[in-house]
């Protein structure tokens, strides 16, 4: 049995609420929560990519981990590469991490237009953005330019979500379902060209695991802090202490969609 079954709820809590949040390092969880990665392997993906792109941008960088990771294994980088990030101690953290790759990192809050003429930019990747603009993802793309995205699927974490919020209404359940993200990408003028959907399984094996979580991935349960959820936090220590881990489902998508030539 794990060390961390015979902490208490307190040094859980405690723990989970004072790891910083910024970046998507998530080799903090590890031991304590897992989650299966989907099939088709995005960062290494993007890596081939990026090696027969010119000029990339990439949407909602975080820390620019995922840039990072697959500019480190293109077979050439691109000439251009640009990132824009939303929140300042992320900003800073990819400026850092990406700047020694001849990457700028651009302060561009998520819904503001992107700060780039017609067409600049052959290649657009995002991982996990948190709503894709597709009106603008098209207004930067080159004729002939590609999207490649790994977005949220649908109800994704909802078991955990729903643990806290009480059961969710089916709108909530249907936003980002794989057509309506076909749907927004034509309506913008793009051509759906890949569109690949994988719900997988998380396990948390500790309420430490739990609160760095909610913490980190903020949209889960809006205004989350373990004083307002503290009796739900305890009732889920219980849980996992009886029952050995919690069990959700993540939902991810694979999008790529072109810009057709006129």
């Amino acid at each position: 049995m794990p060390h961390h079954h015979l902490r208490s709820f307190e040094d859980l809590v405690t723990e989970g609420a004072s790891v910083p949040t910024e970046g998507w390092d998530f080799s903090w969880f590890e031991g304590r929560a897992t989650e299966a990665r989907p099939s088709w392997g995005y960062a290494r993906t993007m890596a081939g990519r990026l090696g027969g792109a010119a000029a990339v941008l990439d949407l909602q960088t975080g820390g620019g981990e995922v840039l990072d990771f697959a500019l480190g294994r293109a077979p050439r980088p691109p000439r251009l590469t640009v990132a824009t990030e939303g929140w300042p101690p992320n900003a800073a953290r990819a400026t850092a991490l990406l700047r020694p790759r001849g990457v700028a990192v651009v302060a561009v809050p998520e819904d503001a237009a992107l700060p780039f003429a017609d067409g600049a930019f052959d290649l657009v990747v995002s991982r996990h953005p948190v709503r894709p603009r597709w009106a603008e993802i098209a207004r930067v793309l080159e004729p002939g330019g590609t999207y490649f995205a790994q977005h949220v699927g649908p109800a994704s974490a909802f078991e955990l979500v729903e643990f806290f919020l009480g059961p969710q209404p089916d709108g909530a359940r249907g936003d980002r379902h794989p057509e309506r993200e076909r749907a927004g990408a034509e309506a913008a003028g793009l051509e759906v060209v890949d569109l690949r959907a994988e719900r997988l399984r998380m396990e948390f094996h500790d309420i430490g695991a739990v609160v760095h979580f909610l913490r980190k991935v903020v949209w889960m349960v809006p205004g989350f802090t373990v004083e307002a959820y503290e009796s739900r936090l305890r009732a889920l220590h219980e849980r996992i202490r009886d029952e050995g881990s919690f069990v959700a489902h993540s939902a991810r998508q694979l999008v790529e969609a072109r810009r057709p030539r006129p």
